[in-house]
């Protein structure tokens, strides 16, 4: 029987990553393209017996040397997920007893550890009250009076309850965009949401968060299923059923860094990494952090160790041998 070709194979590959593993289609897209591009250059034609030891190492130089039509070159980090990818498909092809390269025999690039960007103390609060700032006292007022509220005050009561639903939940952009407001049961202290890989986990809500939440909800008049969502400056509305994009959640969070004073770059993961990094400092044990995260191995969660080191220097300073420094 002729053996198939790698082409074959890759189509079968990314077949069993979506019924077998229940992938996203952003992440099969992903092995898709970084594996495309690796049997461009090896062909795909050719059989999976042609992938060897040799060829990946001139295919690694290969890639060290490409560059971006910025004439940039590749990332650590990007040449790292062309080679993640490949040993995916080699494991996949090595059950079905496929002879070709064992997937053991690629070896990851060393990567420096990955720095955390993070904001506490006055920072955190200053982008907390940021949405306010500029909100007088005339028109908090308005929102009581009878009629439609303001747009102004609309858009400072989504975005504070945003912020705060970021820090009290730690959630993705990708997971608030999607929020409907039937998923929140304000009575309640917590609900479920599906992340990354379709896995459920339970968020916990603090009473800033549901005050404002509340509040936010209260000023609504549209028909709008979604929680976030985008309030026209001359209707205050929106009833077209869409939510707001990731991409306009990061420029509000970046908005209200820039209007707080805080002069390094701030995104929504840096609210997700405040929420992990205030409960590391306040006692939370990695393994409760990792489940709150959402994150499927511990490794990922291992990025806020520094913080864990740090409190346990403080500790070891504070309660050590303190007889011997008289």
């Amino acid at each position: 029987m002729a053996t198939k070709n790698l082409k074959t194979y890759l189509k079968e590959f990314l077949e069993h990553l979506e019924i077998e593993k229940n992938r996203s289609e952003k992440t099969i897209q992903n092995y898709d393209f970084y594996l495309q591009r690796f049997l461009e250059w090896l062909g795909d034609k050719k059989g999976p017996s042609a992938i060897t030891g040799e060829k990946v190492r001139k295919y690694r130089l290969w890639l060290n040397r490409l560059v971006d039509v910025h004439g940039e070159p590749l990332k650590k980090n990007t040449q790292n997920y062309h080679l993640i990818a490949l040993r995916s498909f080699l494991k996949y092809m090595a059950k079905r007893d496929v002879d070709t390269l064992a997937p053991e025999k690629i070896e990851l690039m060393k990567m420096p550890d990955r720095e955390v960007s993070f904001l506490e103390g006055s920072d955190l609060n200053r982008i907390l009250e940021s949405p306010f700032k500029n909100i007088s006292s005339k028109q908090l007022e308005k929102q009581s009076a009878k009629g439609k509220t303001p747009p102004t005050l609309l858009i400072a009561h989504r975005d504070k309850s945003m912020l705060e639903l970021f820090f009290s939940t730690g959630l993705r952009v990708s997971e608030l965009v999607k929020l409907k407001i039937e998923h929140i049961n304000l009575k309640r202290d917590e609900f479920s949401i599906t992340g990354k890989g379709g896995k459920t986990r339970v968020v916990f809500l603090s009473e800033q968060a549901k005050y404002w939440i509340k509040k936010y909800l209260d000023l609504r008049g549209d028909m709008n299923p979604f929680l976030f969502i985008s309030h026209d400056k001359r209707t205050g509305g929106n009833d077209d059923d869409t939510p707001l994009t990731p991409r306009s959640v990061q420029r509000i969070v970046q908005k209200h860094a820039r209007e707080a004073g805080i002069t390094k770059s701030v995104t929504p993961h840096t609210m997700r990494h405040s929420y992990a990094t205030d409960l590391l400092q306040n006692g939370a044990d990695i393994r409760s952090v990792q489940a709150m995260l959402g994150h499927s191995s511990i490794t990922t969660t291992q990025i806020y160790t520094h913080i864990t080191d740090k409190e346990l220097r403080n500790i070891h300073k504070k309660f050590h041998d303190k007889d011997r420094n008289k």
